[in-house]
């Protein structure tokens, strides 16, 4: 049996589950690992804050660009957003209710995530994209369903990234603005493939808002 992602790859880091104010679920992208999403939950600055970062396979949650048919990047991207929801769900049995949960991806992560809020729409802490989008060939039926229920959603990315496509991020933010979503789209001009202040300002300032209750 071909072995894929496993949630029991998942770093922890922050605060302890019952001294924390909310949780946040932190998705690499192509090529990264666990590790190295932490420096964002650093740079956003808040000891009281549970963090999860789980860790793909070969360090990449599916083999082909997102743009790619959708059957080609499986069993891959299945059992990427299986991931996800096993760890929303070990949250909630652990006492962090979903809404309390952020989700934050950068790149193939932004992609995975934006996805994932798709697909098992429902009322999150809040889902931020760091240069993503959702996942499949231009026309890809979008027939998702369930609601969002007013969950804020962060989409940020280049008007001239060389893997994402300024068009799917205008996409994403319609399709999951059409779910219930509160989405905040910014654009940067000549930016590379990267997280600016501006992001982390904009992180920081959806997890106040989470913590604050």
């Amino acid at each position: 049996m071909e072995e894929l992602h496993r949630v029991d790859n998942t770093l922890v880091a922050g605060a302890p589950l019952a001294e924390a104010r909310a949780a946040m679920i932190l998705v690499h992208g192509r090529g990264g690992t666990a590790e190295s999403m932490l420096p964002l939950a650093n740079a956003i600055g808040r000891g009281d804050i549970a963090y999860r970062a789980p860790q793909a396979l070969g360090n990449t949650w599916y083999p082909y660009p997102f743009l790619a048919p959708l059957d080609r990047n499986e069993p891959y991207l299945s059992s990427a957003l299986a991931v996800l929801e096993a760890l929303v769900a070990q949250l909630a049995d652990e006492g962090v209710a979903t809404n309390r949960v952020a989700i934050v991806g950068f790149s193939q992560g932004a992609c995975l995530a934006t996805e994932f809020a798709a697909r098992r729409a429902r009322r999150y802490g809040f889902i931020a994209a760091l240069t993503g989008g959702l996942i499949g060939p231009p026309g890809t039926p979008r027939t998702y369903t369930g609601s969002l229920e007013a969950t804020p959603v962060f989409l940020g990315c280049s008007d001239i990234d060389p893997h994402i496509p300024l068009q799917r991020v205008d996409e994403t933010a319609d399709v999951l603005a059409a779910l219930g979503a509160d989405v905040d789209k910014r654009i940067y001009a000549d930016m590379g493939h990267v997280v600016n202040d501006d992001e982390i300002d904009v992180l920081r300032a959806l997890l106040d808002r989470l913590a604050s209750g």
